[in-house]
């Protein structure tokens, strides 16, 4: 049997979190707020940095003299290692705990995005957004179980929804601030600023209190634990579809105003209303929740994220795109947050490794859906593309309800 951690008082004289169900008692239904400011903090920074390239990319190009495909590269290979990394800061969040391992790797992540500001060329740059997006990829998942671990089922979503109004907030303020400040004064800055935002949290998480956690009987435990599920097996099939249909093609909306002319400043603005969108959308998900199905809110966010991209790809003028990007925010909100909360649930006795092989599928998504399509967004044939995803985003839907309707 694993052995338990015993209760003591956290720094700061809050009372301990209960551990997990496993141990017949439930968590706390709510969370002290510098807790979640904390959690909120860490994904904020995650996503400003994972986002900021999007609306800089001509930026770049024009700058260090390369292609565009190279620059994509640098984009795609983030969202590669990101993927990639998230099993080994599950694991390690399970074996060390989630807020060592939030402090660790934001260090790490405070370095590369600094080098990220420095890089020479586009060798040095891709490499740099690599090694970012391997320690980012600690931040957002780490701050997931930290809400499962703490925070009962039944109410859950609430939180969740709270989280992803800030990693919405770090998506809006990157892709708008970014292309502004790439525009007036250097993209190099944008990378710098979350690697100054990670080096400051690494220093503030000390005041997070770590929840108690079942010890793994052996190291790969959590592992095993993971992989026998079959339920974290469709889980892992769905996050990977989502991460296609969305991540991957979402980066080319600011690239497809700028190849009708429209200015970069002006396309990160309109690129950044998903982040607006996710916002609005994250508080109706919150008041929602409990009263709508997890299916209903499945198929709402599903349904938007369809006609989003079959509007895109009708038009690419700026104020369809608009709308598109209002869209694509609500359907994120609607959707993810349902499966973010269902992933959270899958594998409870090794819920850091769950939810990040979640992350692994969502991110290798992404990556593949990027790395595939990177010819043709060379060739500025983005209504194709944005057709394909609203094709795509139909089996998606499908998937993710009736999955988590057969999930009990």
């Amino acid at each position: 049997m694993p052995r338990k951690s015993r209760p003591s008082m956290t720094p700061g004289g809050l009372p301990p979190v209960p551990a997990p169900s496993a141990n017949g008692r439930p968590p706390v239904a709510t969370l002290p707020p510098s807790t979640l400011w904390l959690l909120r903090a860490a994904g904020f920074t995650s996503n400003f940095d994972r986002f900021c390239i999007a609306p800089m990319i001509v930026v770049i190009v024009s700058g260090l003299g390369v292609s565009l495909p190279a620059v994509v590269l640098a984009a795609s290979g983030y969202s590669l290692t990101y993927g990639l990394m998230q099993p080994v800061w599950g694991l390690a969040g399970d074996l060390l705990g989630r807020v060592r391992v939030m402090r660790l790797s934001l260090a790490g992540a405070a370095l590369a995005a600094l080098c990220s500001a420095l890089a020479p060329d586009a060798p040095f740059l891709i490499a740099a957004r690599a090694v970012a997006g391997g320690f980012f990829a600690a931040s957002i998942a780490a701050s997931l179980t930290y809400i499962g671990d703490t925070v009962p089922a039944g109410v859950r979503q609430r939180p969740l929804s709270e989280l992803m109004t800030a990693f919405a907030l770090g998506t809006a303020v990157a892709t708008a601030v970014a292309g502004a400040m790439a525009h007036y004064l250097s993209w190099r800055l944008v990378f710098a600023l979350p690697g100054l935002l990670a080096g400051g949290l690494t220093v503030a998480l000390r005041r997070l209190p770590e929840p108690p956690r079942e010890h793994p009987s052996s190291p790969l435990a959590p592992f095993r634990v993971v992989l026998r599920s079959r339920r974290q097996w469709y889980v892992m099939a769905v996050a990977l579809l989502e991460g296609a249909v969305l991540l991957g093609f979402l980066t080319y909306l600011a690239p497809a105003l700028e190849a009708h002319g429209v200015p970069v400043a002006v396309a990160g603005a309109v690129a950044a209303l998903y982040g607006v969108g996710s916002m609005v959308a994250a508080q109706a998900v919150k008041h929602l929740a409990g009263r709508w199905t997890p299916v209903r809110l499945i198929v709402a966010g599903g349904t938007q994220m369809a006609l989003g991209y079959l509007l895109a790809g009708w038009d690419q003028s700026v104020p369809t795109l608009v709308v598109t990007a209002l869209l694509l925010g609500g359907g994120w909100s609607f959707l993810h947050s349902t499966l973010q909360a269902w992933a959270t649930e899958v594998a409870p006795s090794a819920r850091a490794t769950g939810v990040a092989m979640f992350g692994v599928a969502l991110y290798t998504g992404s990556a593949l859906a990027g790395g595939l399509t990177a010819h043709a967004a060379g060739a500025h044939a983005y209504r194709p593309l944005f057709w394909l995803a609203a094709l795509l985003a139909v089996p998606l839907t499908a998937l993710a309800a009736v999955g988590r309707a057969r999930f009990r």
